[in-house]
C-alpha cells in the first residue's frame, strides 16, 4: 500500500492528469483529445479520471486553469527588467505550448455551447490576472488611462502575434514588432 497520505496521491493523480490534458491537447488536438487517452497518457485509470473530472470538459479547464497558474509563477520567478524583457517574457505565454492548447480549447468553445459556458468565466479571470500581471512587471502607473489602454493593448498584441507563430517560426518578425512596441510603450509608461 502507498504509505503516503490519501489527499497527497489524490493531489499527484490531478496533476498528473492536468498535465497529460495538454499533452493531449498539444499532441492531438481538441477532437482528438479523450479522457480515455488523457487516463492512458497520465498512467492512472479511467476511474480515477472519472473521479476526479467526470467530464472532458471540467479535466480540460482545470488544466488550463492549472498550467496558466504555473505559467504566472514562472514569469514572475523570470526577473525582466526593462520593458524589452518584459515583453519577451509574456510573449513566451502566447508562443509556448500552453497557448497552442489554450487555443485549441477556444477554437472548441466556439461551437460547444456547454464549454464556452465554461470558458467564458476561466478566461475572464485568467485575462484579468494576465492584466495584473502585466502592469506589475512593467512597474506601470495604472491610474493613467493611456497606460491601462497600453496594457491591454499589448497583451492583445502578443496574442496575435501568438497566434501568427503557430503555423510558422514567426520569431524574427515578432522580434521587430517588439523592439518597436516596446519603444512605444515606454514612452506612454514614462508619459
Amino acid at each position: 500500500m502507498d504509505p503516503r497520505p490519501q489527499q497527497e496521491r489524490s493531489r499527484v493523480t490531478q496533476q498528473r492528469l492536468l498535465d497529460a490534458t495538454i499533452d493531449c491537447l498539444i499532441k492531438y488536438g481538441w477532437s482528438g483529445t479523450t479522457t480515455t487517452i488523457v487516463a492512458e497518457t497520465a498512467g492512472v485509470s479511467r476511474g480515477a479520471q472519472l473521479h476526479h473530472y467526470p467530464t472532458k470538459t471540467a479535466l480540460v479547464l482545470a488544466a488550463v486553469d492549472h498550467l496558466m497558474q504555473r505559467r504566472a509563477d514562472e514569469i514572475r520567478a523570470a526577473n525582466a527588467s526593462g520593458t524589452r524583457d518584459v515583453l519577451e517574457v509574456m510573449a513566451a505565454t502566447f508562443t509556448g505550448p500552453l497557448f497552442s492548447a489554450a487555443l485549441e480549447v477556444w477554437v472548441a468553445a466556439r461551437t460547444d455551447e456547454t464549454m464556452r459556458e465554461a470558458l467564458v468565466p476561466l478566461e475572464a479571470r485568467l485575462g484579468r490576472d494576465l492584466y495584473r500581471l502585466t502592469v506589475d512587471l512593467l512597474k506601470a502607473d495604472e491610474s493613467r488611462p493611456e497606460v491601462r489602454h497600453a496594457v491591454q493593448t499589448t497583451l492583445e498584441l502578443l496574442r496575435g502575434l501568438g497566434v501568427a507563430n503557430l503555423l510558422n517560426d514567426d520569431s524574427a518578425r515578432r522580434r521587430a514588432i517588439l523592439d518597436s512596441w516596446s519603444n512605444q510603450l515606454d514612452t506612454i509608461l514614462g508619459g
